[in-house]
């Protein structure tokens, strides 16, 4: 059975984004922040990281409000945003345009695109992608991993990647390593 596992980069503070709900970097020279792991400071160590990532994924369960922004930016083309990995856009109006097959609009809520995207992954890891998903999914006990790549900026202002909770959950770390750009910590949720 897949594993539902949140793999989000964060700032020292906790946001997902800047501030205004920005992806860039808020100094002004227009890199994404966040993602510099991934891309211009990239070490081995953080692309292994990230190949970890890719090869494990079966599916991914998204947000409109995520899914929206990347078409903004100029969208993936006709793949999601993993290749042909099946993407569940979590929305509460199915779009009057019709996207790539890749993606499936789920109009009944998280639950119902959790259930979707695991009976596609297979044995391999549902990911999440967005901070409203994470916060939705988490107190409902679906979550299994998180993963948080905290990144060296505090930002001040953004969207978090946590939510408030109704309750404390405790988590199992399995995973620190510290590479130039950011601190990739792993934690299991404990039920």
């Amino acid at each position: 059975m897949a594993l539902v596992i949140c793999d989000m980069s964060t700032s020292l503070d906790g946001y997902v984004t800047g501030p205004n709900d920005s992806r860039q970097n808020p100094f002004g020279d227009g890199a994404g922040m966040l993602h510099d792991w991934i891309f211009d400071a990239a070490t081995d160590e953080d692309r292994a990281i990230l190949q970890e990532m890719l090869d494990g994924v079966g599916a991914i369960v998204m947000g409109r409000t995520s899914f929206d922004k990347n078409e903004g930016d100029g969208g993936w083309g006709d793949s999601g945003p993993v290749g042909d990995i099946p993407c569940f856009v979590v929305t509460h109006n199915k779009p009057a345009t019709s996207y790539p097959p890749v993606y499936t609009f789920v109009t009944d809520g998280v639950v119902s695109a959790i259930e979707q995207a695991k009976s596609m992954a297979g044995d391999k890891v549902v990911g999440l992608h967005g901070a409203t998903i994470m916060q939705q999914a988490l107190p409902l006990g679906l979550v299994d991993e998180i993963r948080v790549h905290v990144i060296p900026v505090l930002l001040g202002g953004g969207t978090p990647l946590f939510g408030t909770l109704d309750s404390a959950m405790t988590l199992e770390r399995t995973k620190v390593l510290v590479t130039p750009a950011a601190t990739h910590l792993g934690f299991r949720v404990v039920r």
